[in-house]
């Protein structure tokens, strides 16, 4: 069992994580130069079937068994009007979530995948980040093991979604650490002009009272237990060599610490969608990962990803269906 009880442990981890097959990327590759279409006609749709192929180590793949992995949590920071809902939604959502009433729910079962959800102690939010780190080592490293162990080794795909009131104000305020400049808040569930200058001056506080860290650092200083819990299941899902869909600016944002810890640590990952939240597009940019999606959704829950995998399913269908030119008896030009 991976060792994840300690920052140094979960860096090693990152830094021990398993690269792509060449040998099936190459092979992928090959199979899409003798399929019967001109070369490169289905556009990104190659490039995506080509990259599968690599992470599931099958140059013929097909999506059979895909998960899609809900984390929930609270912060304490949504105490100070940063939302436009109460905290108790986190919890009533989770339940909704359970009795299959969410949107994240149909998308999943649309996409013919397994979801699980995992509430991570609700009645007992983060510490307020203004005033100091929201998690300890202790807490941010039991969050990301939750999300690693979660990751089922028989899935072939993962989503990781979220829930938790305030989380895009965390979310804002470990962009803002790690990228810099002051324009990275939105507005998140909906907030009036007054609830966004509130969040502005809460991540301005935030950042002020936890200095520049490093990627899992700040994550444990102004993240949240379901953020460090997506960050563990993508990182999770690289240790089995499990091709991730990251959903829109939240669990962007938990992976963007992985990738300021450890270069390539998002290879396995493509950008499910663009979402509404108006600074997702340059966070998408300084991952250098381009969206499969655009259509105007800013819900969260792994939504905008659970839709992309058809994208996907999609691209492998045609890869690995499509007869080549001398199976069909067709002139290769």
């Amino acid at each position: 069992m991976t060792d994840l009880t300690s920052l140094t442990a979960i860096r090693a981890a990152l830094a021990a994580a398993p690269a792509a097959d060449t040998a099936a990327r190459a092979g992928a590759t090959d199979r899409n130069g003798q399929l019967t279409k001109p070369p490169g006609a289905l556009g990104r749709l190659e490039d995506l079937a080509i990259w599968y192929a690599g992470w599931a180590g099958d140059a013929r793949p097909r999506i059979a068994a895909p998960q899609v992995l809900v984390f929930a949590g609270n912060h304490g920071v949504a105490a100070r009007g940063v939302s436009a809902f109460p905290p108790e939604v986190t919890m009533q959502m989770v339940a909704n979530f359970r009795a299959g009433g969410a949107a994240i729910n149909q998308l999943s079962d649309f996409a013919g995948a397994q979801m699980q959800v995992h509430a991570l102690d609700l009645d007992t939010p983060t510490a307020d980040f203004t005033q100091g780190p929201a998690m300890t080592g202790a807490e941010v490293c039991a969050a990301f093991t939750t999300g690693w162990n979660a990751v089922d080794r028989n899935a072939d795909l993962l989503v990781t979604g979220e829930m938790g009131i305030g989380n895009t104000t965390s979310a804002a305020a470990i962009v803002t650490a790690l990228l810099g400049g002051d324009d990275w808040t939105g507005r998140g569930t909906g907030v009036d002009d007054a609830g966004l200058a509130r969040k502005q001056a809460v991540i301005a506080a935030g950042l002020a009272a936890n200095p520049k860290r490093s990627g899992l650092e700040v994550l444990a200083a102004l993240g949240g237990r379901e953020v460090a819990a997506m960050a563990g299941a993508i990182a999770g899902a690289r240790a089995l060599r499990i091709p991730v869909i990251l959903d829109g600016f939240i669990c962007c944002a938990a992976a963007l610490c992985l990738q300021a810890e450890e270069a390539g640590a998002l290879d396995h990952c493509v950008a499910g969608h663009l979402s509404a939240e108006g600074a997702h597009a340059r966070m998408l940019e300084a991952l250098g990962k381009q969206p499969l999606l655009s259509l105007g959704l800013r819900l969260g829950e792994g939504s905008g990803a659970a839709l992309a995998i058809q994208v996907l399913k999609g691209a492998l269908a045609c890869h690995s269906g499509m007869a080549t030119f001398a199976e069909a008896g067709v002139a290769a030009g």
